[in-house]
């Protein structure tokens, strides 16, 4: 049986007891057209753009931020949940945990502590309607009462799965969930009753499977999933990035493509069936996964209306899709450390260069595993059109203990001659051009996510305890906070009462910062 919540009912009716005439949305339409004081999915909204059209903090006042509170999450070691933010209430996650804030003061609602406690790294909650949900550290999904912390429903992982610490997804009635063990893994329960609905496997079960041969003979496995996706509700597809094969960094036993790993896919979200996939990295040795959120942008790209989806991908290669059928686009690097691939060809297959196969001596490789970009998600700007994107520029050296034993041992370390550097790169999203760039204060490493706002900012944290705001089009900085601890989440906006605020996990604690109001 789950153990009962600790429940704190200081200000229960914080943005959940609203007037009896107010139009209350369905909770389908709460993340369909999300209210703009709000932050209601992992990437801000289905798009996962993670841009606001909030504008009270603009270029010109940006300067006037400052700490409003903080929070100290107790029990935890490094944090990276997004918080989810809806009508005034904010909810911080953990596997096993969620508190309950109110978004104004900091202060606390309620939390839910499921027994043990676990310091294991998860990434955030979902929201529907009166639900808020998370996996545990058994794999159990949960379902809590939004307004009490109360456990509404709790069922085990179907098949055996591990569900790991990627955020929930809620797309179309459905609770989305994702894994890394047997391998990676998708499935979907109802969201208002926990009933199981279905299971997509990332890497081949059956000989049948034409993917089975992609695996030239060897045992399909790895492809870990745990990072939420994206979703379109008119096409009823939901987007996920797909993780390396395993063995990571020797292919010696799985020759050919090893689908589906390093993939962005498109399942049908109502029966888990794959739609479209596109393969990043074929037949991957160096643990380029694809886990970057996809960003859904509708533009008109060639003269054409098109439904896009974009992503800056771990291998150094910025890729644009189109989003019903999957087909190429276009693919251009992103940085200038990339030497393991001449170019993509017309299908957005890499043409691989020779000599970055891992060796007992070691091969020097740019990017590095560590990637051109990694998991914190980029965000896209509505008003200048480009995506910003974390970038790491520098190369590792790949070894593997033997050259002919399958599973040898292997690893990676940073090469001492192309040391790492963080970035923010402003990128035209239609063209791949880059329009600008912001060299990290001390960060050398792939750092927290990005978002931007309606008011021209980009609110850009870095890993080594700073907090920037950007300049939108020029990459100009206007403002920094040090948190005093490592920053490897990604931040939100949103709006109580009319004051905007920006909020952001580092270490064990929770920032939000707004405007200095002169009192």
């Amino acid at each position: 049986m789950p153990k009962k919540p600790l429940v704190l009912f200081g200000l229960m009716c914080v943005g959940l007891c609203g007037s009896p005439a107010a139009q209350v949305p369905t909770p389908d339409q709460a993340l369909i057209s999300p209210d703009a004081k709000d932050w209601v999915t992992y990437g801000g909204s289905y798009t996962s753009q993670r841009y606001s059209p909030l504008k009270q903090v603009t270029t010109a006042n940006a300067s006037r931020l400052e700490a409003k509170w903080v929070y100290h999450v107790d029990g935890t070691t490094e944090l990276e949940p997004t918080p989810i933010v809806a009508n005034g209430v904010m909810y911080i996650s953990g596997f096993n945990r969620i508190d309950a804030l109110d978004a104004r003061t900091g202060n606390i609602i309620w939390k839910y502590q499921r027994q043990p406690p676990a310091a294991a790294r998860q990434r955030g909650t979902a929201i529907y309607g009166d639900k808020v949900y998370l996996a545990t550290s058994d794999s159990h999904l949960v379902a809590l009462d939004a307004r009490t912390g109360g456990v509404r429903w709790d069922v085990k992982s179907e098949g055996g799965f591990t569900i790991s610490g990627g955020a929930p997804l809620v797309a179309d009635g459905k609770v989305i969930v994702c894994g890394n063990r047997p391998h990676g893994f998708i499935q979907a329960y109802d969201a208002e009753s926990g009933k199981y609905a279905w299971t997509w496997s990332a890497v081949p079960t059956a000989p049948e499977d034409p993917a089975f041969a992609t695996w030239g003979g060897g045992t399909p496995a790895g492809a870990p999933i745990w990072v939420s996706g994206s979703y379109d509700p008119e096409l009823n597809l939901i987007y996920y990035g797909t993780g390396q094969p395993d063995p990571q960094w020797t292919g010696i036993a799985r020759p050919g493509d090893n689908l589906y790993s390093d993939s962005i896919v498109a399942l049908d979200v109502k029966t888990g069936k794959l739609t479209w996939h596109f393969q990043n990295t074929p037949h991957d040795v160096h643990d380029w996964d694809s886990l970057e959120s996809p960003v859904l942008v509708d533009a008109t790209y060639r003269g054409r209306p098109r439904k896009l989806l974009l992503q800056a991908n771990r291998n150094g290669f910025y890729y644009i899709l189109d989003r019903v059928t999957g087909e190429f686009l276009q693919g251009t690097p992103f940085v200038d450390k990339l030497d393991w691939a001449t170019g993509l060809d017309g299908k957005g297959r890499p043409l691989v260069a020779p000599g970055h196969e891992p060796t007992v001596k070691g091969a020097v490789t740019c990017p590095s595993t560590a990637g051109a970009t990694n998991w914190p998600p980029p965000t896209y700007s509505r008003d200048t059109g480009y995506l910003y994107v974390v970038v790491a520029e520098g190369c590792g050296i790949n070894v593997i203990t033997s050259s002919t034993v399958p599973d040898s041992g292997t690893g990676y370390y940073e090469s001492p001659h192309a040391p790492w550097q963080a970035y923010v790169r402003a990128i035209d999203a239609l063209t791949g051009k880059r329009m600008w760039e912001y060299k990290a204060i001390r960060s050398n490493h792939y750092g927290p996510g990005l978002l931007s706002t309606a008011g021209g900012i980009v609110f850009a944290p870095e890993q080594i305890s700073q907090v920037s705001v950007l300049d939108a089009k020029t990459g100009k900085s206007l403002w920094h906070f040090n948190t005093g601890d490592v920053i490897t989440a990604a931040p939100v906006t949103y709006s109580v009462d009319g004051e905007q605020f920006f909020a952001i996990a580092s270490g064990t604690n929770v920032f939000a910062f707004g405007l200095f109001d002169g009192r």
